[in-house]
């Protein structure tokens, strides 16, 4: 679920300005629209953070994707404060977020199941 809603999120950049460029045909304004963004940081790292807390509690106990992927939505919130440096803080971004399902995947199918005193199964 965190690697699909990483990849929705990958489209909602790229595709977001060809969308926004054609909604004031139909009466509507988004942009920069912080609440809206804001809105969409705060849904991806709800989503991603149960993601990354299913494979940490169920299999591999790492910190490793946790630190990166707040790193990640680290650079997201910096990126709307600094409007003007909006692309060379997307892609490490992205990057981070990215790396870090990414190695959430590995690790559970590494470790599969790798039982602490923690687990409740």
């Amino acid at each position: 679920m965190g690697v699909t809603v990483s990849i929705a999120c990958a489209i909602h950049c790229a595709i977001l300005p060809l969308a926004i460029s054609s909604l004031p045909l139909f009466g509507i304004n988004i942009i920069e629209n912080e609440f809206f963004e804001y809105g969409m940081i705060a849904l991806a790292f709800l989503v991603g953070s149960y993601s990354l807390y299913h494979g940490f509690k169920k299999h591999h106990h790492s910190w490793i994707p946790f630190i990166l992927f707040t790193i990640g939505m680290f650079f997201l919130v910096i990126k709307q404060i600094f409007h003007n440096l909006h692309l060379y803080l997307l892609i490490p971004a992205v990057v981070f977020i990215i790396l870090s399902h990414f190695l959430n995947y590995k690790f559970c199918r590494r470790h599969n199941h790798a039982h602490k005193e923690d687990c409740d199964h």
